[in-house]
């Protein structure tokens, strides 16, 4: 006879689970079901705000359940696909993540609009606001003083209630993804993805990946948030490495649900080694398409590489840089000093593009006499061409040479397969 998990208040959420065994489905569903209960919903539209197919979750359950306890009692409700500036899902790709039927989505869910955030539309978003440099400075404790308009995808604006539903994982911009950036970057505008992402930058994805609390990066986030006229809900989930089933659920406003979630995530997606690592060997999944979502392999791994070793991403599927975001091939990938010490060169490219370029090099020093000088050597086993690889400042490995047994069973390298989710640090460190 099985045991329901008892439910819970953790940081003003309702939650369930934690960091043992996953919970059953029937179990997640009736937590779902049972928190919706107690909103009230009747006659009201609801815009759910969902994570695309680089983040695992088990969609097709989490929105089955949140549908079933709104489908009776909504005017109206559509799920919009959080791209931030990923590529848009196909209507294939998105019934498979969804888990529906291409040709007959009304089956499974009734009633239910699925849009993807088409963040590339002016005609996307509205206006909410404008935060203040004097604002700014103050969230970003002073390394930034840019004021910044606010805008969002207009779903968001058009329903009575908001509510994000996905996972939490350590992340290279914010420190714990999750709640409120679904919305900021997952629905935003560019200007509040480029000014985000590189306060981030400038903090250094090593300084502020997998730290708990609000980080300045947050801080913004959940002051963008605030100017949300809807009612701002969330249905937060850490789900087990590898298989992607649910280990804990947190139900409440955006900041309650992520700091119970997260407080899970800290436990179950950190793992920590006792001394640094001199060559790994990450393999990509494939739910990453191209290194712009790939590069996680890199930010997940960085704190464990001692200075002067090596990341191997391994991806033979990839064969772009960035889809999206053609520039990277003009930029190419460099630390945050190569950009701040020649700002004149770089200031008018979009601040996320820069921002995902000193993620992917990681830590490293510029100097104008003597050049470049980065602390860890990133290099490219993929489908992608050695000279664009090399233009790029980044070394090439062919892939056909890579024998992934032989690293496995290498006891000088760290082999990390399914790479991208799983934060790596030094015992000892925060």
């Amino acid at each position: 006879m099985s045991t329901v998990p008892p439910t819970s208040t953790t940081a003003g959420a309702r939650t369930i689970g934690g960091t043992g065994d996953p919970l059953a489905e029937e179990t997640v569903t009736r937590f779902v079901a049972d928190a919706l209960a107690d909103v009230d919903l009747d006659g009201r539209t609801v815009c759910i705000v969902i994570p695309d197919s680089t983040r695992s979750c088990p969609l097709p359950l989490l929105l089955g359940a949140v549908h079933s306890a709104l489908v009776d009692r909504v005017a109206a409700m559509t799920a919009v696909v959080a791209l931030g500036t990923h590529a848009p899902m196909s209507e294939d790709h998105l019934a498979r993540w969804l888990g529906y039927d291409v040709d007959d989505p009304a089956r499974r869910y009734p009633g239910l609009q699925v849009i993807n955030h088409r963040w590339d539309d002016p005609a996307t978003f509205v206006d909410l606001g404008h935060i203040s440099a004097q604002r700014i400075g103050e969230l970003s404790g002073g390394l930034l003083h840019v004021g910044v308009d606010v805008k969002i995808n207009r779903a968001v604006v058009e329903h009575d209630i908001a509510l994000v539903v996905g996972p939490v994982f350590p992340h290279e911009v914010v420190g714990f993804s999750g709640g409120n950036k679904y919305f900021f970057p997952g629905v935003a505008g560019q200007e509040v993805i480029d000014l985000s992402h590189w306060l981030g930058a400038l903090i250094t994805s090593a300084n502020i990946i997998g730290t708990r609390g609000i980080t300045p990066v947050r801080a913004m986030i959940d002051q963008a948030a605030q100017l949300i006229p809807a009612q701002r809900l969330a249905l937060c989930t850490v789900v087990q490495t590898h298989t992607g089933k649910v280990l804990a659920a947190s139900f409440g406003t955006p900041e309650d649900a992520w700091a119970a979630a997260a407080d899970v995530a800290a436990q179950t997606h950190v793992r920590y080694l006792d001394a640094p690592v001199r060559r790994v060997v990450s393999v990509i999944p494939h739910r990453y398409d191209d290194i712009w979502t790939a590069a996680k392999g890199f930010y997940k791994l960085e704190p464990v590489v001692a200075d002067g070793g090596e990341v191997i991403l391994y991806a033979p599927h990839i064969t772009q840089l960035a889809a999206m975001h053609p520039e990277i091939e003009q930029i190419g990938y460099h630390c945050r000093d190569y950009f701040v010490q020649q700002w004149d060169r770089f200031a008018h490219l979009h601040w996320g593009a820069l921002a995902h370029s000193t993620h992917l090099r990681g830590a490293g020093t510029w100097d104008p006499h003597t050049g470049e000088h980065d602390r860890v050597k990133v290099t490219l086993a993929t489908g992608i061409p050695e000279h664009v690889v090399r233009a790029a400042n980044l070394d090439y490995l062919d892939p056909a040479t890579v024998d992934l047994d032989a690293a496995a069973a290498d006891p000088d390298t760290f082999f990390v397969p399914d790479a991208g989710e799983v934060l790596y640090r030094l015992r000892g460190e925060q």
